[in-house]
């Protein structure tokens, strides 16, 4: 046999070597990580000389590597193809959580820019798997935002940690529909068993239990369907259109509560008129006598209060509504309450931040994301609620090929919401807790928080710049007002908003903005897992940098240092 020939049949049976080693290993429980790295280093050595003997000696390729042909078009690719681009893609993704700060935070691509490089039609035939990782790398990368950078602080900062996107390849292999018990048993004993794990470390009772939706727009739209079965009127079977014995239905929120609830009550029929946004105080928060006034002012008027939903972290300021009060209220009108701690829930994960969920013990139901402040790869919505019976009432229809023997001896996630199929997302989750586990999500939310007040600090040190709201999480809300300039002087809205364009534009950084009684206002949320104190401070310098080229500040500001105070 040639060389070439010789040398590919000793590299296959060294990946076979390799791969049954690591197996021993684990089983073994010796020094797992530094022996299963080192194995999957040489496994990538392997791939690495393999794609060289192909591109030397193409002669001595296998058939399964050759390019594809009308006559190999049936079934899958051949596994031994797999192993090798399943190896070069776990590569990438190693090199590219390694270091994603060679990136820009903000893809520079231009609006059409990449559907102006795709062809407008799918090929006739096959094309091999380098071509597309090529074009990934070529056409693709350069107009992506990458949320996984730790300069990405702006909206929520989310991050998919590497026990996360191993579980989502896990997910993708056994391509799992969660529908019913049945469809994958340990699916949906999986999903019972890790969500009362998270409702634990989040010191929630146990009368709640808890769903997996895709995000917190879902989880609200379920909650408030929940709510509106509670309300009566038999609206899941009679509809509410043209009935004049159903009154008009009013859910109540604070005016800077996120929009899903506008979108849940469009959906569900009460429309945008059947939200009542309830004043905020000083901090941001509902004010409970608002909301109290509200609702006898509706039902004087011949409105049916149906639902309030609090929050636990706005998505403007982080603020926290006083849940106790609110849910004192609720409890009094016959409300349900539900609390969007999609964000700021998993704080309360931390011993000292415990009191974030004051009061959520008495609401109906809770959203937590894993995927905002968890680690957890976006999609992963967690609804937890204290009466499941009535959400399943308002969803559940069994036409007879879902019906199965186990009946209600087992729990079917399928009458739990508008879906019918569902996604193997605990799988995720459970790995994303168990490889940190509580002490390792204490230390990095505790972190977090910390590198939260401490950008605060900088900004309340610079006379230059002004925080316009509390900071009891991870996001610093602020502007740049120049002293000297009143606040509200309407030239600081332009100026803010051009300081965020160039910081934007720099590559390191990305932040977002807000709007505040007509003040715009520039948000530095902190929650990549991957974000470190210099990160946060190196933003600082960039804001200060931008601001003093767009000659904002005082002139003696210009000879000094841009590094934090």
């Amino acid at each position: 046999m040639e060389l070439p020939g010789r040398l590919e049949d000793l590299l296959k049976q060294a990946s076979g070597l390799l791969d049954e080693a690591a197996t021993v290993i684990r089983d073994l429980g010796i020094a797992p990580h530094q022996n299963v790295r080192s194995i999957g280093e040489a496994l990538a050595m392997i791939s690495d000389v393999r794609t060289a003997i192909y591109q030397q000696y193409p002669d001595v390729k296998p058939d399964f590597l050759r390019e594809p042909t009308q006559a190999t078009m049936l079934g899958d690719l051949h596994p031994e193809l797999f192993r090798m681009y399943g190896n070069q893609v776990v590569d990438w993704i190693a090199s590219y959580l390694t270091d994603p700060e060679r990136f820009p935070v903000l893809a520079r691509v231009k609006p059409g820019e990449v559907r102006a490089a795709l062809p407008a039609s799918a090929p006739d035939d096959p094309e091999p798997l380098d071509r597309m990782l090529a074009d990934f790398e070529r056409l693709i990368l350069p107009g992506m935002t990458h949320w996984n950078h730790p300069g990405f602080f702006a909206y929520f900062s989310i991050s998919g940690s590497a026990p996360g996107i191993l579980g989502e390849l896990l997910c993708a292999a056994l391509n799992v529909n969660a529908m019913l018990w049945r469809t994958s048993p340990a699916a949906t004993e999986l999903e019972e068993v890790v969500l009362d794990w998270l409702r634990k470390l989040l010191s929630l009772p146990a009368a709640f239990h808890g769903v997996i939706y895709d995000t917190a727009s879902i989880s609200t739209l379920c909650a408030l369907a929940a709510a509106r079965e509670a309300a009566g009127h038999d609206l899941r079977e009679q509809g509410m259109a043209g009935r004049a014995d159903v009154p008009r239905l009013r859910v109540y929120t604070s005016e800077q509560a996120h929009n899903s609830v506008d979108k849940a009550a469009i959906i569900l029929g009460f429309g945008r008129e059947g939200v009542r946004k309830i004043p905020t105080d000083d901090e941001f928060r509902m004010d409970p006598v608002a909301l109290a006034r509200a609702i006898a002012e509706d039902r004087a008027a011949g409105w049916q209060p149906v639902a309030v939903c609090a929050t636990v972290g706005t998505t403007g300021t982080t603020s926290i509504d006083p849940v106790p009060a609110v849910a004192d209220i609720a409890a009094r009108e016959g409300l349900w309450l539900h609390v969007d701690a999609a964000y700021g829930g998993v704080a309360a994960i931390v011993p000292e931040r415990r009191e974030v969920l004051a009061g959520c013990d008495r609401a109906d139901s809770i959203v937590v994301n894993p995927h905002k402040w968890l680690f957890t790869p976006i999609d992963c919505s967690v609804l937890f609620c204290r009466r499941p019976d009535v959400l399943k009432r308002a969803f559940t229809l069994v036409p007879s090929f879902l019906q199965t023997p186990e009946g209600g001896a087992v729990e079917n996630y399928m009458d739990w919401g508008p879906q019918l199929g569902r996604r193997f997302r605990a799988l995720k989750l459970w790995m994303v807790l168990r490889a940190f586990g509580r002490s390792g999500i204490e230390a990095r939310l505790r972190e977090h928080m910390r590198l939260g007040r401490l950008f605060a600090s900088w900004v309340d040190a610079d006379p230059d710049w002004e925080r316009v709201a509390p900071v009891p999480f991870s996001t610093v809300v602020f502007r740049l007002r120049p002293g000297g300039w009143a606040a509200n002087d309407p030239r600081l809205a332009g100026l803010n908003e051009r300081l965020l364009e160039a910081v934007n534009a720099s590559g390191e950084a990305f932040l977002s903005h807000v709007v505040l009684r007509g003040r715009y206002a520039i948000r530095l949320a902190i929650g990549n897992i991957r974000t470190e104190e210099r990160h946060v401070q190196r933003a600082w310098e960039i804001l200060r940098a931008e601001a003093l080229r767009l000659g904002a500040l005082p002139t003696h500001v210009a000879g000094g240092s841009t590094t934090v105070p």
